[in-house]
């Protein structure tokens, strides 16, 4: 067995938490977010579910997701919502 701990992308990690984002989302709230992509400095998202068309998709997006984002990786510059 190694000892060796598993090395993700900066990619993978900001995956794998929008992943987590859009299980709380899902769960508490019937809506979603995906990831999309990651150009080093903005990060775009999907959002749907019950999402779409919520007047509050706004603070769901700058406040949840990009507030949390933003919390692991500071050096990311913006995240926006593509359809």
């Amino acid at each position: 067995m190694s000892d060796t701990i598993p090395s993700f992308s900066m990619e993978q990690q900001i995956r794998g938490l929008v992943e987590q984002l859009d299980a709380y989302i899902e769960n508490y709230h019937g809506g979603h977010v995906e990831y999309v992509s990651f150009d080093g400095k903005i990060l775009k998202v999907r959002l749907g579910g019950a999402c779409l068309g919520c007047p509050l998709s706004p603070l769901t997006l700058k406040g949840w997701v990009e507030g949390t984002v933003r919390q692991f990786f500071p050096e990311i510059e913006d995240v926006i919502a593509v359809d």
